[in-house]
């Protein structure tokens, strides 16, 4: 069987899809995507990503709360977490983090609902999708202490933090996963990144409907896209377009390991 495309991080439920949202699944299915994770941004979203993974054979969806979003139920507990991620098709706990760039949830509040969710992730096996922004270092400290009370696999998503971040996540097992970003002229300290990112734990995302890769960026992003971010890994990683499928293929059955594979 050949390689599988795969976008670890779709946001379909966002209003962004509400007009065409099945053209986007359609265009995907016929692009090569043969799976994807829609994630949850929040809670109190969780029915309607929930509702999409449900509709669809190739599509499954996480359970989390965003750090922007953490405000919104900062005394957010695990177990609401654990709960919901008991439900059919839920293969993650996330998208859940830092973002100390936009604080449009408060330092505190952010890394308790992060540590919530670093619960529920120790507590279920299901991996931690992890969201950081300017936040390198306490970020790095909650990793490495919630990793000491029990491991669990986690995801450092669309990544473009600093080396050393990555050096501390990589050293408590992280997988990372490269988006349209590193496709953007100006990125090549990200480029640079991805080129020391441990070669069995890379997995590729789109993050739509955000951060179209170029040749499209500007536009509203879609999971169709995610080939021109394939072919720009594997040019960083001097792989193959065959080899860099097959590999963030692994990387992503590694990872998400609930979702049966093909």
């Amino acid at each position: 069987m050949s390689p599988m495309l795969i976008d670890s991080h779709v946001n379909l439920h966002a209003h962004q899809y509400d007009e065409d949202r099945d053209a986007v699944i359609a265009r995907a299915r016929d692009a090569g995507i043969g799976l994807m994770v829609t994630i949850c941004d929040k809670v109190s979203s969780f029915e309607a990503v929930h509702a999409i993974a449900m509709a669809e054979r190739d599509i499954w969806c996480t359970v989390g709360t965003h750090p922007h979003e953490a405000k919104e139920d900062p005394d957010l507990s695990p177990q609401t977490l654990i709960d919901l991620a008991a439900r059919p098709r839920v293969i993650g706990i996330g998208e859940c983090g830092l973002d100390f760039h936009y604080d449009l949830s408060p330092r505190d509040v952010q890394a308790n609902v992060f540590r919530a969710h670093a619960a529920a992730a120790r507590e279920t096996g299901l991996p931690l999708v992890v969201h950081t922004r300017e936040a390198d270092d306490t970020m790095a400290e909650i990793l490495e202490e919630e990793h000491a009370r029990g491991a669990f696999k986690f995801l450092m998503h669309c990544y473009t933090s600093g080396p050393e971040l990555a050096k501390r996540a990589a050293a408590l097992g992280a997988w990372f996963s490269v988006s349209g970003i590193a496709t953007f002229k100006a990125a090549e300290e990200v480029r640079a990144i991805i080129r020391d990112m441990p070669a069995d734990r890379i997995i590729v995302e789109t993050d739509c409907p955000y951060l179209a890769p170029v040749p499209m960026r500007g536009r509203r992003n879609e999971p169709a896209y995610l080939p021109h971010i394939v072919d720009k890994l594997g040019e960083i990683r001097g792989w193959t377009r065959a080899d860099t499928e097959a590999r963030t293929e692994d990387a992503f059955f590694g990872l998400f390991d609930r979702i049966p594979r093909p």
